[in-house]
């Protein structure tokens, strides 16, 4: 039975001819194709743009056309379908617009895309529209709301949750993270009486008990709309949260792309001490940076009970932490303590507790040799000028030695990846502007293949050597400080201007966006400001489909535990936003890399036109080169191969299949509802459609080809 009704019987003949397909016998069968890719028309707004880079974080094919543009492409029926072996082909799995109607009154392609979406079941995104009957709303004035929801909390309404976003919890909290800007603007309404309108998000209407909609399904004309009235960016949690919902309404749950929620924390300098900030001489004594005579190292060290804590931590939230260790720091510890070091005795004792990774045994700095005579150090050089480097052999002493140390200490250890000392050996600017050129040799004699990076330095995974890149977070949690009052008085240094005491730096860099207009409280300044803003950064992060580590240190954990409030921020924060089946992914660093790399791989195989992927019916056929990997999202009880597909997450099955060459067939569930053509068979074409390349005006940031 069709899922779509028509009005009358001449709606028909008019979309046939607005799509260009012939009239004629019967075939053998009418199941029209459905290329798996979305066509999204941007006006330059942020809420179209959010929805693409939701797109293209999973690995979703999309094709962008921009109505800013002179010289774009223009949607008529000839760019939407066609025919393929005498099948009718709809291009676009769905269509995402600006808001309800961004095309003049009477526009052609206005009425190309009703045409298309009418005959193929081509669900509609509203990405922000003005709530009005045309959108199933009642304008705001009768009895809603229009204006700022900045700090609300919307729910997620039942229809929702036994929906597309099933995987929240309930709850849709919009951020307000400066009182003084306004950051959400909405249209609160109820549907027009009669509408065929199923709220999905809700929120109060100031004032009133009742609810307005924020977000809803529209059926009316034999289309679907998915009617969103808040504005938002890419950034904003509110979109972040319910961006997996609007693809999943989008293309039905069926898409190339595949998405989790991921965090994963690396505690660097484990075994080891970190120098101290000292707060009188505003730099670290023990620093290369900081030279003045009074400077006296005070290093901050775990003890056994941070261990125990530590252990006890993980079990609570049901989340490991990765390890990564520096031998030297308890042979050093030994030797001062009669051969005594209780945190060492502790920490191999629960080794199985924590993921390990080598982090070279006493720490040196891998790049070029420092000459630290001045400030900012430089490295040193030859009678001949060129840069004097540490030596292959003494990085891969570092390197061996480290993991032999831990091998003897029982550490479960994955011996090929690694964390250099303040990922040192890698280009650090603007000192030293390229690799130490034997770091690629060392990591050659130790089989490296993972090789941790400063995100903030280095965002994109690189080769260097063997050894493939794992960018990671740096969190604003500084290694120096054991107690909260420390990092507060760090962070006022460097935040705050010169005539408050501080640095300077802030001011000196107006790009910064975290200066301080004041400083914080010494008492209140952590929990209050550094907490949530931290907190608020890596959530953010988790949310948006990014596997990168964050990366802490030992001091950390150590004497106020100052990591801890900002990690259950994090795994607190989610664990109340999120259902059961949408639980935070928590990988090592070697599993970071892989999927990082094999989503850069997916990503050059799209932007080179080598996928191609369509539904007719029951059947997803992707056609993608021999040993690419390929992700997707299905519904519960697809199979390959007769063989289950994927892994179940946030309500669907979703995973990475390797292509062998020929095509993937998946086999959808009978319960996955199928796309119907309401048209007349179109005639017999000669051979298979021509590939199309994408004309002027459209860009297409994860495929050349408009094809599937």
């Amino acid at each position: 039975m069709k899922r779509t009704l028509r009005t009358t019987v001449l709606t028909v003949g008019v979309l046939i001819a607005a799509l260009g397909l012939p009239a004629g016998a019967a075939h053998a069968d009418t199941t029209p194709r459905v290329d798996l890719r979305v066509l999204v028309v941007s006006d330059g707004g942020p809420s179209t743009d959010a929805i693409a880079a939701e797109l293209a974080a999973a690995g979703t094919p999309y094709t962008r056309i921009d109505l800013t543009q002179s010289g774009r492409t223009v949607i008529d029926a000839d760019f939407l379908a066609d025919t393929v072996d005498g099948r009718p082909r709809a291009k676009f799995q769905a269509v995402v617009l600006p808001n309800d109607n961004p095309f003049p009154a009477g526009s052609a392609e206005t009425a190309a895309l009703t045409a298309y979406e009418q005959t193929y079941d081509i669900p509609q995104v509203d990405a922000y529209t003005y709530a009005r009957p045309e959108a199933g709303l009642q304008y705001p004035i009768h009895g809603g709301y229009s204006g700022s929801i900045d700090g609300k909390r919307a729910e997620v309404t039942a229809a929702g949750k036994s929906g597309p976003f099933g995987y929240l919890d309930g709850a849709v909290p919009f951020e307000d993270n400066d009182p003084a800007v306004g950051e959400s603007y909405a249209y609160l309404s109820k549907p027009v009486a009669g509408a065929d309108f199923t709220p999905y998000v809700e929120a109060a209407i100031p004032g009133q008990s009742a609810k307005g909609a924020l977000v809803g399904e529209y059926r009316h004309d034999g289309r679907r709309e998915l009617v969103v009235t808040f504005v938002y960016n890419r950034y904003q949690q509110q979109f972040r949260l319910l961006a997996r919902g609007i693809v999943e309404w989008m293309t039905g749950g069926v898409h190339l792309g595949a998405s989790r929620n991921y965090f994963s924390v690396h505690v660097d300098d484990v075994f080891a001490a970190d120098d101290r900030w000292n707060s009188m001489l505003n730099c670290t004594p023990g620093d290369v940076d900081c030279t003045d005579p009074n400077a006296t190292p005070d290093p901050i060290r775990m003890t056994a009970a941070d261990v125990d804590h530590a252990v006890d931590w993980q079990n609570d939230k049901k989340f490991t932490l990765d390890f990564a260790y520096n031998g030297a720091g308890s042979v050093d510890h030994r030797e001062d303590n009669n051969g005594s070091d209780a945190l060492a005795d502790r920490l191999i004792a629960r080794r199985g507790e924590f993921r390990w990774i080598n982090h070279t045994y006493s720490h040196p700095f891998l790049g070029c040799v420092q000459d630290t005579t001045v400030v900012p150090w430089r490295c040193a050089t030859d009678t001949d000028g060129s840069t004097r480097w540490m030596s292959r052999n003494d990085i891969s002493d570092e390197i061996a030695t480290n993991r032999v140390w831990g091998e003897r200490a029982g550490l479960p250890l994955v011996n090929d990846e690694l964390v250099t000392g303040e990922h040192s050996g890698m280009k650090v600017l603007p000192q030293q502007p390229e690799d130490n050129p034997n770091l690629a040799l060392a990591l050659g004699d130790n089989g490296i293949a993972w090789l941790g990076s400063d995100n903030s330095r280095e965002p994109d995974q690189r080769q260097v050597g063997p050894a493939t890149t794992v960018p990671r977070y740096p969190m604003n949690v500084f290694y120096n400080a054991g107690r909260a009052a420390e990092q507060v008085d760090e962070y006022n240094w460097i935040y705050t201007s010169r005539a408050q005491g501080g640095s300077g730096i802030c001011e000196d860099n107006p790009a910064t966006t975290t200066c301080l207009a004041a400083p914080l409280d010494a008492a209140t300044g952590y929990p209050d400001h550094i907490v949530p803003l931290e907190t608020r950064i890596a959530l953010g992060h988790v949310l948006a489909n990014d596997p990168k580590p964050h990366f802490i240190h030992q001091s950390n954990l150590a004497e106020d535990r100052i990591a801890y409030p900002v990690l259950d921020g994090v795994l607190d924060g989610y664990e109340a936003l999120f259902t059961e089946d949408t639980p935070v992914v928590n990988p090592r660093m070697r599993d970071i890399g892989t999927e990082l790399r094999r989503r850069a791989d997916w990503q050059a195989a799209l932007r080179a036109g080598e996928v191609r992927a369509h539904r007719i019916g029951g059947t997803v056929t992707v056609d993608a080169p021999d040993g690419l990997v390929v992700p997707a999202t299905l519904p519960t009880g697809t199979t390959l191969a007769g063989a289950a597909f994927g892994e179940a997450y946030a309500g669907a099955m979703s995973g990475w299949t390797r292509s062998t060459g020929e095509p993937l067939a998946l086999t959808l569930p009978a319960s996955a509802p199928a796309p119907v053509a309401d048209a007349a068979e179109p005639a017999p074409a000669t051979g298979p459609a021509p590939k199309t390349r994408i004309p002027a005006g459209v860009t297409d940031p994860v495929g050349h080809t408009s094809d599937g």
